[in-house]
């Protein structure tokens, strides 16, 4: 935001220089047709976010996010942890923990390709995310161990919530389901889910 953006980079101004150009391509993708473009394809956007550099949570920086995705179409959202660097009026402001940066994204991608809201996401009290799991396997914790899903009924959204299965494995598991039911973790285990992190929450 612009209080953010002001403690990082107190010349840029953030309507008008970061966010105007996203509502721009946005806007050309609503008015001109895809095949006027590159490979019939219209552009998509990107952005980058230094984690920790302004003090920011990760609840701001996923808020942030959510709100492009939803927007602007944000294709994907790239984080960096801050480090100093000499010679800078940032030098002497302590480096963010790179798993941070690995929690962001996991956390992004979930809100991207997986259903889930902003308001799942497993943050702790201070707005962050825990940096010991991945956000996936946090909210599993709390919301599955002890309602487990039932794999032969589960609709699409609650099998994307099992830590270990990703989009592809579950547009598999529906079409398994078609003609067999699932017994055991065998059948799981030959489409390549990882069944050590499945298993607990089946």
């Amino acid at each position: 935001n612009t209080e953010r953006l002001g403690r990082l980079a107190p010349h840029k101004i953030f309507l008008e220089e970061l966010l105007q150009p996203l509502k721009w391509v946005e806007q050309i993708r609503k008015t001109v047709p895809a095949y006027k473009f590159w490979n019939g394809r219209w552009p998509s956007t990107v952005t980058q976010f230094v984690a920790g550099g302004a003090d920011e949570s990760d609840l701001e920086l996923l808020t942030t996010t959510s709100w492009l995705m939803k927007n602007v179409m944000l294709k994907r959202a790239y984080f960096s942890a801050f480090h100093p660097i000499r010679d800078t009026p940032m030098e002497n402001k302590a480096a963010v923990d790179p798993m941070r940066e690995h929690r962001l994204y996991q956390a992004s991608f979930l809100l991207r390709d997986y259903g889930f809201d902003l308001e799942e996401m497993p943050f702790t009290s201070d707005g962050n995310l825990p940096l010991p799991t991945d956000p996936k396997q946090a909210w599993a914790e709390q919301n599955l161990r002890e309602k487990p899903v039932e794999i032969n009924k589960a609709q699409r959204r609650e099998l994307l919530r099992i830590p270990g299965i990703g989009p592809k494995s579950v547009d598999e598991i529906l079409r398994a389901r078609r003609t067999q039911k699932f017994r055991d973790l065998t059948a799981l285990r030959k489409m390549g889910i990882i069944v050590a992190r499945a298993a607990p929450f089946l």
